[in-house]
């Protein structure tokens, strides 16, 4: 996808958790160990690019998770709210705000998508520690993060 605008963009990261792993690609382009995601295009909401990104880039149809307010009538519609929020630069002149979101698999089977990726992998917390090339700490810091917060039991 090409960039919306020349000096910003918003983007999703989706941390999709199963059974105590994460699951990463090592980024043929940037050459760096992230989560699912990209770009949000023009024509979709936050949630919409998320469950799309997911399903291009690992072959899972994933649950989003988290909070929806009751709020939804005619004209507005609620979204879930990203865990969190972050703006990251990609060039001189370029920055992304990212939606950060946790999910889970519902169904499909993880696949590599060959043209964006090295490698797809599902990671336990100490192999965040061994990944070639090293993740960043930003990246760590979410995947220990949704790793714990999705662990736990709904409340």
């Amino acid at each position: 996808m090409a960039h919306i605008h020349e000096k910003i963009d918003f983007t999703v990261a989706i941390f999709v958790v199963q059974d105590g792993k994460v699951l990463l690609v090592h980024h043929r382009k940037l050459d760096k160990w992230l989560p699912l995601g990209g770009h949000i295009e023009l024509d979709e909401d936050p949630e919409q690019a998320a469950v799309r990104e997911a399903k291009e880039e690992s072959g899972l149809d994933v649950e989003l998770l988290g909070e929806r307010p009751p709020t939804t009538e005619p004209g507005t519609r609620a979204l879930i709210a990203p865990r969190f929020l972050d703006i990251h630069r990609i060039s001189a002149t370029h920055e992304h705000i990212g939606m950060i979101y946790w999910a889970r698999p519902k169904s499909g089977a993880t696949t590599l998508a060959a043209e964006e990726h090295h490698a797809i992998r599902w990671c336990a917390p100490t192999d965040l520690e061994t990944l070639q090339p090293p993740m960043s700490n930003a990246v760590k810091w979410y995947c220990r993060q949704a790793l714990a917060e999705v662990a736990r039991p709904p409340a």
